[in-house]
C-alpha cells in the first residue's frame, strides 16, 4: 500500500476544499468548475483511505488491547474483533488499489456511435436496427441524451449503418468495451427453410473530441452536398443539405443528413470526424502498448469478434471473458448493465495483474 500517495491525494483533496471557498475562484465559473471536478474525482480515494486508517487504528489498539487483558471472554471478543478488523482492511485495500489505478481519461465524456451491418446482407442489416434498438432503451434507461446524426436505413427496416451520439454522464465508461464484431446466430424472418443464418454487425464507440485540440486543415478537406434520402421516403428532402465530408491525408468519410439545413449538417459531419481522428491517434497509440493491451479486455481492434447472440438457445455469449447470459430478450431489450458491470470488473482484474 502506497501510503505516501494516498497522503499526497488526501492533502490536494484538502487543499482544493479552500480553494473552492475562495471568492475569487468562485467568481471563475470556469476555474471552478475545474477545480470541482478534480475534487469529485479525488473523493472515492480519500473516503476509502479514511476508512482504511480508522480499520488500521482500530486494529492496532486491539492488539495492544490483547496484550494486557486477561480475562478469558474479553480475549476472545478482542481476538475476534482483531480478525474483523483484519478481514477490513484487506477488504479497503483492494479497493484502493483500484481506485489507484490509472484512470482513463475518455471515461467521463460523450461518445459516438457507429453501427455497421457487415456479414448477412439484409439480416446483418435487421440485426444492426436490433442494436440500435438495444443501445438507445440503455440509453433511455440511463436517462442520456440521444442524437441521430446518420441513420443509412433499408426497405425492411433494418440498419446498413447508423452514427448517433450519446450524452451523459460517465457513457463512456460505460460502453467503450462495446467495440468491435457482433455475431448474431438466428433464423431470418425471410428464412423459408427454417435454417440457422450467421451475421455480423461492427460497432464503434468513440469518445468525443469536444475539448480535445484536433488539427484539421481546409485544405484537408473535400465537402460534398447532396439531397437526403431515405428508405420509405423518410428524411427526404428536395434541397441539397446532406454534407459529406473526406479528409484527404486519412481518407476518412463522414456524412450527415439527419438536420434540416445544410449548416446544421456541417456541424454535426465535423463533429464526427474530429471525433474519428482522435480515435485514431488513440488507436495508434494504443499499438504501440499491444503487449499491455492483451493483459486487458480485449485489444480495442473494431475487426475482433467480442459478442455472439444466438436465438435458438436464447444466449448472449462475451467471448473477452468466457461470460453466458441466458436472458437474450431482455438483454436485446436494453438490460446490457450487468454484461458491462463484468467487463469492467475483468478489466480492473487485468489491470491489476499488470501492476503486480
Amino acid at each position: 500500500m502506497n501510503i505516501t500517495k494516498l497522503e499526497n491525494i488526501k492533502n490536494r483533496y484538502d487543499e482544493l476544499t479552500t480553494l473552492l471557498s475562495k471568492p475569487d475562484i468562485i467568481s471563475n465559473n470556469k476555474e471552478w468548475a475545474k477545480l470541482a471536478k478534480e475534487q469529485s474525482n479525488l473523493q472515492p480515494v480519500v473516503l476509502c483511505y479514511a476508512n482504511y486508517a480508522k480499520a488500521k487504528s482500530d486494529l492496532d489498539g486491539a492488539r495492544v488491547l490483547l496484550k494486557t487483558e486477561k480475562d478469558s471472554e474479553m480475549v476472545e471478543m478482542i481476538e475476534l474483533e482483531i480478525e474483523e478488523k483484519k478481514a477490513d482492511l484487506e477488504r479497503l485495500a483492494g479497493e484502493l488499489k483500484i481506485l489507484l489505478l490509472p484512470q482513463d481519461p475518455n471515461d467521463d465524456k460523450d461518445v459516438i456511435m457507429e453501427i455497421r451491418a457487415g456479414a448477412g446482407g439484409d439480416e446483418a442489416a435487421l440485426f444492426g436496427a436490433v442494436l440500435m434498438r438495444m443501445y438507445k432503451m440503455y440509453a433511455s434507461q440511463n436517462r442520456w441524451q440521444l442524437e441521430d446524426i446518420d441513420i443509412n436505413d433499408t426497405e425492411i427496416g433494418g440498419i446498413k449503418e447508423a452514427v448517433f451520439m450519446i450524452k451523459g454522464k460517465g457513457v463512456f465508461a460505460k460502453l467503450k468495451f462495446e467495440s468491435g464484431v457482433h455475431r448474431v446466430q438466428r433464423v431470418p424472418e425471410t428464412e423459408t427453410q427454417g435454417r440457422v443464418h450467421t451475421s455480423t454487425v461492427t460497432v464503434a464507440v468513440l469518445a468525443e473530441a469536444e475539448d480535445v485540440v484536433v488539427e484539421i486543415n481546409e485544405k484537408d478537406l473535400k465537402i460534398d452536398t447532396y439531397r437526403s434520402g431515405g428508405a420509405g421516403g423518410q428524411h427526404v428532402n428536395k434541397t441539397e443539405s446532406a454534407i459529406r465530408i473526406t479528409h484527404l491525408p486519412t481518407g476518412i468519410v463522414v456524412q450527415c443528413q439527419d438536420g434540416r439545413s445544410q449548416i446544421q449538417n456541417r456541424e454535426k459531419a465535423m463533429q464526427v470526424l474530429r471525433t474519428r481522428l482522435y480515435d485514431k491517434q488513440l488507436q495508434d497509440a494504443e499499438r504501440e502498448y499491444a503487449n499491455v493491451r492483451k493483459k486487458q479486455v480485449g485489444t480495442g481492434d473494431r475487426s475482433e469478434r467480442i459478442r455472439t447472440y444466438n436465438f435458438k438457445e436464447g444466449r448472449v455469449s462475451d467471448h473477452r471473458i468466457g461470460l453466458n447470459l441466458y436472458s437474450l430478450t431482455e438483454f436485446v431489450d436494453g438490460d446490457i448493465d450487468g454484461m458491462l458491470e463484468a467487463l469492467r470488473i475483468a478489466d480492473q482484474t487485468a489491470k491489476l495483474e499488470g501492476e503486480g
